[in-house]
């Protein structure tokens, strides 16, 4: 239990640590009275707040319900805005016949989608290898063109030799398609 004190200044009674009374705010021993208002000024010393300081310090210690207040008058405006575009186009009706684009937009300059775009000329690079640009890949069942067959050899002439096979060609080999 705490020891109590009296103090000289109020007479009442108070802890015996306490170095100012809680009551009257003077010395408990001395009875000298303080200025409590300058001693707490100079420890704790308050900034000078402006308007817009008082305002965010508010906001800060109400936020939710600036939060609830903000949203209420965005839904009001968004509301009014409804109201306003919604009675607008009930009024603005016509009764006159619609107008065709042809009237607006300029189409004479428009180019016929139907004809077909011819395909450019393609140059391609084939390091003067032309076997590369002849290689074919033919699927199952696929016929092969006929300005891509050889051309017929010559029947032999009885008596004669036959001509001797032409070399292979350099370059990749066709590849083999499953079947």
């Amino acid at each position: 239990m705490s020891s109590r004190a009296v103090c000289t200044a109020c007479n009442r009674n108070i802890d015996d640590s306490a170095k100012l009374c809680p009551y009257c705010g003077a010395n408990p021993t001395t009875g000298e009275r303080l200025d409590t208002q300058a001693l707490l000024q100079e420890v704790f010393r308050p900034r000078e707040m402006t308007t817009s300081d008082s305002v965010l310090e508010f906001a800060r210690q109400r936020q939710g319900v600036v939060i609830a207040v903000t949203a209420f008058v965005a839904f009001v405006i968004i509301a009014a805005v409804h109201q306003y575009v919604t009675m607008r186009n009930s009024n603005a009706v016509t009764d006159a016949p619609a107008v065709p684009l042809t009237e607006i937009t300029d189409v004479t300059k428009k180019t016929d989608e139907v004809t077909p775009v011819p395909i450019p000329e393609l140059n391609f690079q084939y390091e003067g290898r032309p076997q590369m640009m002849r290689t074919y890949i033919a699927e199952q069942g696929a016929i092969t063109p006929p300005e891509a067959l050889p051309p017929p050899k010559p029947a032999a002439q009885p008596g004669t030799a036959a001509p001797a096979a032409p070399a292979p060609a350099a370059g990749p080999a066709p590849v083999p398609q499953k079947q």
